[in-house]
């Protein structure tokens, strides 16, 4: 009897939790679903108004915001491509950075180790827009801003890198030291040790770094605009389309607007589906106190 009542109580309780949870993921997902299906209403004023409406679903389902995008009429394909650039060649560097600083905090002693972690940690307490103006003034001393935004972009983000140690640093804590040492007896150099041993057993958390390191620039607003402020083939894609709707008519370009956004998540959305598995091992691999 207590048994058939502790069932039920087990189903009133899990009804209710996916209850919950099916409310939360339908008031999360509508904006992305409005974005989309209004991706592909018309902007033609013949077929169907192209600005913002009160409904959801489009009269007519059209490609001609993408058709658009990709027509030669705008420099979209030129803003995506800055955005590529930046965020995979700043996955690449800043991968291979936070790698080897993590390594080398986790495995080695020298003096000042622990002062250094610190100090990076305390820095990091501190948001980035402080620098911004003394940022833009060095790199505009390179040639580094406007017309040179890109690797101008690319270089800030990498510069830092190294700042992020702590997750990766975590997941290499939880690897035997023993390892290390059995390889030193017989001969092999810290170098030869990280790359042959330590990195085949890392591939969640150099998925999870090259994840992260790709989203920042990606989604990158207030820095990027201010590089490149004023030189429209050196914007990204969120610059360049927040000017977009800025200096065009706002109205008539809200659902190429939502093409756009679209064509952006599209990237991101797989390979998050694609690496899922790995992102969550490297997150929780490297959560621990090291």
């Amino acid at each position: 009897m207590k048994q058939k009542s502790y069932k039920r109580k087990q189903k009133i309780s899990n009804g209710i939790t996916y209850a919950v949870l099916i409310l939360i993921s339908i008031i999360w997902l509508f904006p992305f679903v409005g974005l989309v299906l209004q991706s592909f209403r018309s902007y033609d004023p013949k077929v169907e108004y192209g600005g913002m409406v009160n409904y959801l679903i489009p009269k007519h389902f059209s490609l001609d915001n993408y058709r658009f995008l990709f027509s030669g009429q705008t420099n979209f394909l030129k803003w995506y491509g800055n955005t590529l650039i930046i965020a995979f060649f700043v996955a690449i560097f800043q991968t291979i950075i936070v790698l080897c600083v993590s390594y080398a905090l986790s495995r080695m002693r020298f003096k000042g180790r622990t002062f250094l972690m610190r100090f990076w940690l305390i820095l990091g307490m501190f948001p980035g827009f402080l620098t911004m103006i003394c940022l833009y003034f060095l790199l505009k001393q390179f040639g580094l801003t406007q017309a040179g935004a890109v690797p101008g972009l690319i270089l800030v983000s990498v510069a830092s890198s190294g700042m992020g140690y702590y997750v990766c640093k975590g997941y290499f804590d939880t690897i035997p030291k023993a390892l290390d040492e059995a390889a030193r007896i017989d001969g092999a150099t810290r170098a030869r040790i990280f790359f042959t041993i330590t990195l085949p057993m890392s591939k969640p958390i150099i998925i999870y770094t090259a994840l992260v390191a790709f989203m920042a620039p990606w989604c990158d607003y207030i820095f990027a605009s201010y590089v490149a402020f004023g030189h429209d083939s050196s914007y990204n894609v969120a610059v360049a389309m927040t000017r977009w709707v800025w200096t065009n008519d706002y109205q008539g370009y809200f659902t190429r607007f939502c093409a756009g956004g679209v064509l952006v998540a599209v990237p991101v959305t797989i390979l998050f589906m694609a690496l899922q598995k790995y992102y969550v091992e490297g997150v929780t691999g490297g959560a621990v106190k090291g």
